[in-house]
């Protein structure tokens, strides 16, 4: 009966329906803009759990944060919470890696590559936490690395799973840099990162490489709704980045870093125990130190 109620709750968009996605999009723009991530967890779980499919679920996010994180980007403009040079550092290796990303993913085990990002987030998250317990943050030294780091962010924000400030936010505010300034250049660059994803997922969709669950319509009705909560959470994110106590704030996104990280190792965890490219490493892992322990 309830799988019945959920199809019938994708085949005929409705107002109530719109206005969930509404809801969703205002939401997740709320958190990812005041935070710097969270956007694409907070929407593709919200989609997923309605039994649209990844790739269907991804096209919609990354079509909607063309318009979200514009409307965020140019928020945080406005209240000069972005680096100008740090932007134009991160974006260009973002673009690059969400392109190469939304093509070379599918070729990778994802569920070692999601149990391993969850992990290293999970570290740094507790870095970014005893950073804000301590007060020690705002004094970091200027970011490298950030080619690199662009290309990492990029490339798994195209697999769906939203990558980009999760991993970008969260390392550079790691650093000890100052959260605002972080926040507002991560979500500023985000934009072009988007539009390089989504003209790849319009691309697969013209060629017939990408369905869409539900028709075009419900996809339209999807996105609207996500784009129209993200633009009415917009000003407010960059105006709540602009007034927090910087303590706080970083604080804040350790706890989401944090609890996000948790609760995809938990969701992945039962893939993981079944995984053949573990259980093959484990044993080869085994055989190794059975090897250098019979060595005399």
């Amino acid at each position: 009966m309830v799988a019945a109620m959920i199809e019938g709750l994708l085949s005929t968009p409705t107002l109530v329906t719109f206005g969930m996605f509404v809801g969703v999009g205002f939401v997740a723009q709320l958190v990812d803009g005041a935070l710097g991530m969270a956007y694409g967890t907070l929407s593709s779980t919200f989609l997923l759990g309605l039994g649209i499919p990844p790739a269907a679920a991804s096209a919609a996010i990354h079509a909607a944060e063309v318009v979200t994180t514009g409307a965020s980007g140019a928020s945080h403009i406005a209240h000069k919470n972005v680096d100008t040079n740090l932007l134009w550092r991160l974006a260009p290796a973002g673009i690059v890696g969400g392109v190469l990303g939304a093509y070379v993913l599918t070729g990778l085990d994802e569920t070692l590559l999601k149990a391993a990002v969850s992990i290293y987030l999970g570290i740094l998250g507790g870095l970014i936490l005893g950073r804000a317990l301590l007060g020690r943050f705002g004094q970091g030294p200027q970011p490298k690395r950030l080619v690199p780091l662009g290309l990492a962010g990029g490339f798994l924000d195209a697999s769906g799973g939203g990558g980009w400030g999760p991993v970008v936010t969260t390392q550079l505010l790691s650093g000890g840099h100052a959260p605002r300034m972080v926040i507002g250049t991560v979500n500023t660059a985000e934009f072009f990162v988007t539009m390089a994803i989504s003209a790849t997922f319009a691309w697969a969709l013209v060629t017939g490489r990408l369905e869409i669950a539900g028709g075009l319509t419900f996809f339209a009705s999807v996105v609207g709704g996500l784009i129209l909560g993200g633009i009415l959470a917009a000003p407010l994110a960059g105006k709540i980045t602009k007034v927090a106590p910087a303590r706080a704030l970083m604080g804040a996104v350790g706890f989401v870093v944090i609890g996000l990280s948790t609760w995809r190792f938990v969701q992945v965890w039962p893939a993981l125990e079944n995984d053949a490219t573990l259980a093959m490493l484990a044993e080869r892992a085994t055989l190794l130190s059975a090897a250098f322990a019979g060595t005399p």
